[in-house]
């Protein structure tokens, strides 16, 4: 299971640089218990462009990833790893969603079987770096960006679920 992280996991903040002001959407703990427990493997997939803009640094993103963590341990929840493309979006990268290149990373760092994964998010670079790796199904969550995203690209949205929340995926891919 892939996980975008802001607005997916957590509240979006503009650029979150401070691990104080970070806030778990309710539920999102007990939803990833549940995705692990019927044997997902779980990732996080996050684009950082504030660490290319010069808004915060790698060191505060990690910051941050810790309290996640942390957070989210309370709950059992373990990741595998979390990827991230620090560059801002004109900037070159070879992660920067919606490429593939971490989905295949994780695939030949652990094995994963992307035709058997998903890849959940609030974008549609979520969904399209997905759907470029060959994932099940890409997973739209309407938290964070989500019903912009799904009001705004309603004809790009291709063979994506829709869900509200993160509760709503681990119910359908727990089915």
């Amino acid at each position: 299971m892939f996980l975008d992280r802001d607005g997916t996991l957590n509240r979006e903040k503009n650029y979150l640089c401070n691990p104080d002001l970070l806030e778990l959407f309710p539920g999102t703990g007990e939803a990833l218990r549940r995705m692990q427990d019927a044997g997902f493997r779980l990732f996080i997939v996050t684009n950082q462009s504030g660490i290319g803009r010069g808004y915060y640094t790698e060191a505060d993103m990690h910051a941050v990833n810790r309290r996640l963590i942390e957070q989210l341990e309370a709950h059992g929840v373990r990741f595998e790893k979390i990827y991230f493309a620090p560059e801002a979006p004109e900037q070159p990268s070879r992660g920067r969603k919606p490429s593939p290149a971490f989905l295949l990373d994780a695939r030949d760092e652990f094995g994963i079987d992307l035709a058997q994964s998903f890849m959940v998010g609030d974008k549609l670079a979520d969904l399209e770096c997905g759907w470029n790796a060959g994932v099940r199904n890409s997973v739209l969550v309407r938290t964070g960006y989500g019903r912009t995203t799904e009001a705004k690209c309603s004809d790009r949205m291709g063979k994506a679920i829709v869900v509200d929340t993160l509760a709503d995926v681990a119910e359908w891919v727990t089915r």
